[in-house]
This record gives C-alpha cells, structure tokens and sequence, in this order.
C-alpha cells in the first residue's frame, strides 16, 4: 500500500471512520478533505442488494443533476446532414457522420458521450468493441438515440448522466466538482439517490440501498446513511 502524504493522512483523520455521516454532513467535509491542486470530481458510490447478472435486477438509469457535473462535457454528433445544424446549435462539439465513424474505427474516442438517431445504430453495432468498454455507445434508455437530436445534446451538455450498476452492484456517478458549494453537491447527491431509489427493480428482495460513500479524487470515503434524502 502506498503511504500516505501528509496533506492524506490530515484529510484522514478528519473523516470519522465509524461514524454513518448525513447527505449536509458529508457534502461539506468532501470540500474539506480535498487534497489535490485541480478541482476534483465529487463522486458516489452506491451498493445496491441486487444481483445484476439477472437481467431482472439490472439498475440502470439517467438523472439530470440540478447543478450540473462541472465538467465540460464532450458531445459527438452522429447525425444525418439534415440535422446537423439542429446538433451544432445545441452545443455539440462534434457533428458529422461518416467521418468520424471512419475515426473511431482507427481509435479515436476522444469524447465524453455520443448522441445519435435510430437510422444511425446499424452503422455503429461494428464499432460497439471500440466504444462499449469506453461506455460510449449510444442508448435509447439514456436517450441517447433519438430524433430529438437538439434536445438530447442540450441535456448532456446541462448535466444529464446515466449510470448502471457494475457487476459488484455498485453504481459509480460523478456528481459534481469540490468547487461547489456544500448545498449544490448535497442536492445533486439527493437527486441520484431519489432516482435510483424510483428504479428499485421488483426481483431485488432484502435492503436495497445498502451503503453510500461520497469521496472526491484521491480522498478517502465519507459513509453516508442510506435512509438520507
């Protein structure tokens, strides 16, 4: 194991290891324990009794945070002609079509999330082992294949994410930066737990939500109560 800097070990002990923390508690001791020189992503971890090998179990969902991530999000395009000007206008980064899919095709993945139409899909299944492992191929549950092309890359750009539970049951969601204010990352947190709780699946038996840890880049976890909203 890695020891510990000094900045660390102060960031530790001001976490109190056997103490369940509420939602204002712990989004205003992320801010304190911050020890690296950018601006760190806030992110939660939630571990759900669930088993996500069934496919009944599955958790998997978008929410639009109310603040936002804090980060620039790089949105792709993969449109038609007829709708690009409709991408470009709500902020896309990158717009285009068979370009950029020849690109991807050589390696090129240098975007955070890919928006395109249903006619597009077929044309993208041959790239799904390049963007899949990057969680980057498009879906119509995360609203990321639609028609509504100026209004899904205004939505990304605004904050929406999707998340999905990992094969451990966890789901991992970046939900904010340590530059905001404890109140903005308090109410983000509330938002992804509300929406994760609304997808509760009707298989899942036992407790379903069964730890949250808040914890920004390189810091260490802060437990908060499952039962905070």
């Amino acid at each position: 194991m890695a020891k510990l800097t000094k900045k660390q070990k102060e960031a530790h002990s001001k976490v109190d290891a056997n103490k369940i923390y509420n939602l204002e508690e712990a989004a205003a001791l992320v801010k304190q324990i911050n020890t690296t020189k950018f601006d760190a992503s806030v992110d939660l971890a939630v571990r759900l009794g669930v088993d996500p090998r069934k496919a009944n179990q599955m958790v998997r969902g978008v929410v639009s945070l109310p603040h936002g991530t804090g980060k620039d999000v790089k949105v792709l395009a993969l449109v038609t002609p007829d709708k690009e000007a409709e991408a470009k206008e709500a902020g896309a980064d990158y717009v285009g079509l068979d370009e950029y899919l020849q690109k991807i095709k050589e390696g090129w993945t240098d975007v955070d999330v890919i928006v395109t139409m249903p006619a597009v899909m077929g044309k993208l299944g041959p790239l799904g082992r390049v963007l899949g492992p990057r969680g980057l191929m498009p879906n119509p549950k995360s609203g990321t294949v639609t028609m509504d092309i100026g209004k899904a890359v205004a939505e990304v750009k605004a904050g929406k994410i999707d998340f999905k539970v990992d094969k451990y049951g966890i789901v991992h969601a970046a939900i904010g930066k340590v530059s905001f204010d404890a109140q903005k990352i308090k109410e983000n947190a509330t938002e992804l737990i509300q929406t994760l709780n609304k997808l509760k699946p009707t298989a899942a038996k036992g407790v379903y939500v069964k730890s949250i840890y808040m914890s920004s880049t390189m810091s260490p976890g802060i437990a908060i109560d499952t039962k905070t909203n």
